[in-house]
């Protein structure tokens, strides 16, 4: 299990430069294949005048390839380069979609609603749900060298958290810390269908990975403030969490969504489905 092949969604905003330079060093730390997405969307918001024409995003595409070339030569990383030409909704959520399925990973920057974003605001959401791949959220303030160091699992035994958790294995090889949180109601009466003894931490440990496991008790509307608090407080590089669609956490309430972490993460978070 191993990341060969990973995409950077690219922009003409700040912010992009800061996704590619974590792309570039994880494409080395993994001797990985760098595919650049530019991906925007035409609109810069409601109004039909509010446009932008075909050079100015020709213009806008021509210099973030330059800076993708820049840093990825120099880090002696193999590339490619790919375009969304259409710059509208359809065209940029659609082809970005497809594009994520021919690599292991994608890497996309969290949507700023202080400042407007030349792409869809709920792209990566569309990317999560549709691409069948995971996808690394890089927030939109901080600097990140690397990540993976320091690493919390958001851990509720789901089909979409155990794809989440293994899909981070290659991340978390060689962490310092890994932190397995176990979000779970508390249980009424004593009527519990003894379970077999299964570990997650047993699971991580024959990878390599030795992680400390802790269990959370959540009330309704706590699990995605609880998994955020204990990235803060392990001062986490990467947060793993299955992404949920609008159903919420299994057995949690159905407002802990995947939208909710995407607004309010304060780390690099990966997210599966």
């Amino acid at each position: 299990m191993s990341l060969k092949h990973l995409l950077v969604h690219l922009d003409s905003t700040e912010r992009s430069a800061e996704r590619l330079h974590l792309a570039v060093r994880l494409a080395r730390r993994f001797e990985a294949r760098l595919t650049g997405l530019f991906a925007e969307t035409a609109s810069l918001g409601p109004s039909v005048v509010a446009r932008r024409s075909p050079q100015n995003m020709q213009k806008a595409m021509q210099e973030v390839r330059e800076q993708f070339d820049s840093e990825s030569r120099a880090a002696q990383v193999p590339t490619d380069f790919w375009q969304v030409e259409h710059g509208e909704y359809a065209e940029v959520v659609g082809w970005t979609i497809v594009c994520c399925r021919y690599v292991d990973l994608s890497i996309f920057g969290q949507f700023d609603p202080e400042h407007q974003a030349p792409f869809p605001h709920d792209l990566i959401e569309q990317v999560l749900l549709h691409s069948g791949r995971p996808v690394l959220v890089v927030p939109y303030v901080g600097s990140y060298e690397d990540i993976g160091r320091r690493v919390v699992v958001a851990w509720t035994g789901s089909r979409e958290a155990a794809r989440a958790l293994n899909d981070a294995i290659p991340l978390m090889r060689g962490a310092q810390e890994v932190h397995v949180v176990a979000l779970q109601h508390a249980t009424g009466g004593s009527n519990a269908v003894p379970a077999p003894p299964v570990d997650i931490a047993v699971h991580l440990r024959a990878h390599g990975i030795e992680a400390q496991y802790e269990r959370i008790i959540v009330d309704e509307i706590g699990a995605v403030d609880n998994v955020l608090n204990r990235a803060s407080e392990a001062a986490a590089d990467l947060t793993v969490v299955g992404g949920y669609g609008h159903y919420g956490f299994p057995f949690l309430h159905r407002h802990s969504t995947t939208r909710d972490i995407l607004r309010t993460m304060t780390t690099p978070v990966l997210l599966s489905r």
